[in-house]
Order: structure tokens, then C-alpha cells, then sequence
């Protein structure tokens, strides 16, 4: 079956939208958002050849996404849907973007509703050519979402299970009335592959015949992690009283909740933020504090400040600059074999906003103005406030600034982003007594920065030369306009 659906629209609210353009996303120009297809090109041609019930499928909004949410849908079952119309909402890991229908139909059925979730390319909607198709439509859709339909679910462990399990049976074939082809999700041609089974020879037992990972499982003769470890649990010899007791066991060592405490599940943002910040602790990473005399830049700020010049801004330059002398610092290293050199230096900058954390991108940060720059930024904030960033717009960033000194705080230290060699905090400018070379005592303001960093491929020296060469910048800004 073909996706009917291709992300056009960035919008946090029906009155402010950013509308991309459908025959833009299907050039041959390199942009940002071709990567948003969810139309295989060739699965699509043969479905509107073979069929006129068309499945919409969860498109692909981001490379980090893994399942989406529907936010809302724009039109209702039964709409005569015309093509290049939006037609739902779905909120990726950033961003909510409108998806746009590739075909002209009537909406015959949604599977997924509103404020439900469902895996990158789970069928989330039906759509049929004509009113004839609709009932026909509507059957598959309740067909996929019986419990007879769904792939099955595993006995409870109310019987202790023998030591040698006999080879698990092969699933029961689906009901399937459309053209007989491999359809197939990612994960379960992952696990073919990795298992040696020809994926042509598994049975699907998911919606419409799609081969999941179970199925491969049960074709390379897998046992689902759940049963083994309840297996493993329950003794040979133990009685069925014992086998049920072992998972009230389990439970009984969890810690009961606190009297009037309520869990509240992450939001789409919170998962990826999430999910980052435990990929990052793979990274070996280490830090580099350094203070930095501020007297100069609090007072340059004081005169650009008119000009809607923000302090944000000037550090980003600053570091930009900084880092044209010390590439190795925004260089980057994915495999933990080899690691490259970025030619654009381009500088993340963490935004705090309503449910979460995204860092928008100044591409080109070292040969913008200033003024321009700061323009730039203020541009990303609104935008990444309504979230309607676009994916090249937060994940382009090839060295992240976090500035929490704009709260009084005068140092801490930032986890490294996944896919970069470093991160910069830095904190607020306050004034200190310091003593020269002569004895002699003075105050002046001082702001401490820490930078952290990936040790595979930076060390410690190459930190000491950057923030040292930020130092000089920061007390002598004039040449941020330059």
C-alpha cells in the first residue's frame, strides 16, 4: 500500500501555519525536508493500480522519530477528500505538522483517533475511491482492529511451564482480501535479516497481512522475551500456585505509590528529549572550566542592547569565532572509529518551552552579522515556541550553547547532545574581588564557563586553547562587529 500523506505544514494552532510546498517535496533540489516522504514511490504506483481502498500510513516526520501522535484530524469520516488537502495533524518529536492527502477519496475509516500514538508506518487512517468502497473499508478497519486480527497475545502464566518447550506453532494466517505481496514494518525486516528467515515465507498476522516482528520471531523459533523470563522464574517442580505467586511477587517488591501522587506519561517531546540524554551517556565525556572577565561585554551589550542585539546572540557569535581557529572542537564523531570535520560551524542554543527542550540552530553563526544574527534568533525563539520549527532548524547544530546565567545561575555543567563533540554552559556575569600579579585588589565581573566534550576525539588541551581564545574575544568584543 502506498502512504497517502506528506508533511506540508509546521503549525501550532490552526491561524499560523507554514505551508511547504507539495510539488517542492517531490523535486530533485536537495532539501531539508525531503526526508519528511513517507510514499515509496514504487509500493505507491502498484496500489493505485491494484487497489482502491489505499491505506494512509503514520508518515516519517523526523530521522529521530519512531511513532507519532494524532493530534487532531481535519476531516471526519466520511469527507470527499481532495488532493494536496490537509487532512490530519501529527506531532512528531519536535514539532505538529499538517499532512497533506496525495490522492482525491472519501475518508472511509480512522484507525488511530485523536491523542492516540501508533508506530512510523502503522496504518492510521483508510481512504476509498468511491462510495462504494466505503463499507468495504470500514470492515477492514474493524477487522484490524478486532482482538481476532491482532497478532495473538500470550497465555497468562497460570501453569508452570515445561522445561523443553515444543517449537511454537505458526501464526494463524490473517484475513486478507488484497493483492498477495510482502508487506512487512521495518523492525521485522531488521530481524529477518538478522535471523536468516526469508521474509517472503512468514505469514502476517498484523492489520491487512503486515508481517511484524512476532511473526519473524515465531518463524526463526524466538520465544518473546516475556515468556522466557516468566519460564525462567517459575521452577520445573513448582505447583501452579507457586508459578502464579512468582509475578505477585514482582509486583509486591515494586514501591507502592505515594498517597495522592498521579503519573503523568511523557509528552512526544519529552520521550526524545529523554531517549538523548540516555544516548549521551555512551559518549565518554569530560569538562573544562574556565573564567572569563565580562567588564567589556557588559558593557558593549549596554550599547548594542538598543538595537535589539541579545546577549544570547553575542555569546553565539563569540564562540562562533572562537571556533574558525579550533575545528576539532565542533567536529564530530558517530561510529567511535573515525570522526569528521564539520565545514559549517553551526551553533545550537537551548530553549526551555512548554513541555520540553529543543535547541534551534544559527547555521553559519561565524559569517553572519551580529545584528543579523541576533534577528535570526529571535526568529527561531518564536518559532520554536509554537513549534513550528522545521527539522533542519534543530538538528543541524554542530556545537550547542546553554546559557542559564540569564537566571542568576553562576555555573553548571550540560550534557553532551548526541552527535556532537561539544556543549558549552555558561554562567552569569557577577561581580568578584580579584587580585593582580602586583597584590594588588580589584572588582570586576566574572562569568565561569564549562564547557563539555567528547574525549574520543578533543582533549583537554584543544578545550584550554578554544576557551582561552573566547576569553580574548569576550574582553575585547568590538571585533563581534567587525
Amino acid at each position: 500500500m502506498a502512504s497517502l500523506f506528506l508533511p506540508t505544514t509546521l503549525s501550532a494552532t490552526s491561524n499560523s501555519k507554514i505551508t511547504l510546498s507539495f510539488s517542492s517535496s517531490l523535486s530533485s533540489a536537495p532539501l531539508p525536508f525531503r526526508r519528511f516522504s513517507v510514499c515509496n514511490p514504487r509500493r505507491r504506483y502498484s496500489s493505485a493500480i491494484q487497489s482502491k481502498i489505499r491505506e494512509i500510513f503514520m508518515p516519517a516526520l523526523s530521522s529521530t522519530m519512531t511513532e507519532g501522535k494524532i493530534v487532531s484530524w481535519i476531516k471526519s469520516e466520511g469527507d470527499v477528500l481532495s488532493k494536496g488537502e490537509s487532512v490530519v495533524v501529527v506531532e512528531s518529536d519536535k514539532a505538529d505538522m499538517d499532512v497533506e492527502t496525495f490522492y482525491d477519496g472519501i475518508l472511509a475509516a480512522i484507525v488511530v483517533g485523536e491523542g492516540e500514538t501508533a508506530p512510523i508506518g502503522a496504518p492510521i487512517g483508510l481512504l476509498a475511491e468511491t462510495e462504494a468502497e466505503v463499507a468495504e473499508a470500514k470492515a477492514k478497519a474493524a477487522k484490524s482492529n478486532s482482538p481476532a486480527a491482532a497478532a495473538p497475545i500470550p497465555q497468562e502464566i497460570s501453569n508452570p511451564a515445561p522445561a523443553i518447550s515444543p517449537p511454537p506453532s505458526p501464526p494463524s494466517k490473517a484475513v486478507y482480501d488484497g493483492p498477495r505481496k510482502t508487506v512487512a514494518t521495518p523492525y521485522a525486516k531488521k530481524l529477518a535479516k538478522q535471523h536468516k528467515v526469508k521474509i517472503e515465507s512468514v505469514v502476517g498476522t498484523g492489520p491487512f497481512g503486515r508481517i511484524t516482528a512476532a511473526d519473524v520471531e515465531a518463524a526463526a523459533g524466538i520465544k518473546p522475551a516475556v515468556e522466557t523470563s516468566n519460564v525462567a522464574s517459575a521452577p520445573v517442580t513448582s505447583s501452579p500456585t507457586k508459578a502464579a505467586a512468582a509475578p505477585r511477587a514482582v509486583l509486591a517488591s515494586s514501591p507502592a505509590p505515594i498517597p495522592g501522587s498521579s503519573i503523568v506519561p511523557f509528552t512526544t517531546m519529552q520521550s526524545a528529549v529523554a531517549k538523548n540524554m540516555v544516548e549521551s551517556l555512551s559518549v565518554p565525556t569530560f569538562r573544562v572550566g574556565y573564567p572569563v572577565i565580562t567588564d567589556a561585554l557588559d558593557a558593549f551589550y549596554e550599547k548594542v542592547k538598543p538595537k535589539g542585539v541579545t546577549m544570547t546572540a553575542i555569546l553565539a557569535k563569540a564562540a562562533a569565532m572562537a571556533l574558525v581557529q579550533h575545528p576539532v572542537v565542533y567536529s564530530t564523531c558517530k561510529d567511535g572509529k573515525s570522526f569528521t570535520y564539520n565545514s559549517n560551524i553551526n551553533i545550537a542554543v537551548a530553549v526551555a518551552i512548554n513541555g520540553g527542550l529543543i535547541t534551534p540552530v544559527l547555521p553559519d553563526a561565524d559569517k553572519l552579522d551580529l545584528y543579523l544574527l541576533s534577528q535570526k534568533w529571535k526568529e527561531l525563539v518564536d518559532k520554536a515556541r509554537a513549534k513550528q520549527l522545521q527539522p533542519h532548524e534543530y538538528n543541524s547544530g554542530t556545537f550547542t550553547l546553554s546559557n542559564l546565567g540569564m537566571f542568576g545561575v553562576d555555573r553548571f555543567d550540560a550534557i553532551l547532545p548526541p552527535g556532537q563533540g561539544a556543549i558549552m554552559a555558561v554562567g552569569a556575569s557577577k561581580p568578584t574581588v580579584l587580585a593582580d600579579k602586583d597584590g594588588f585588589f580589584s572588582v570586576k565581573n566574572k562569568m565561569l564557563v564549562n564547557v563539555t566534550a567528547d574525549h574520543r576525539i578533543i582533549y583537554g588541551a584543544d578545550l584550554a586553547a578554544f576557551l582561552q581564545t573566547f576569553s580574548k574575544i569576550v574582553e575585547n568584543p568590538e571585533s563581534l562587529t567587525l
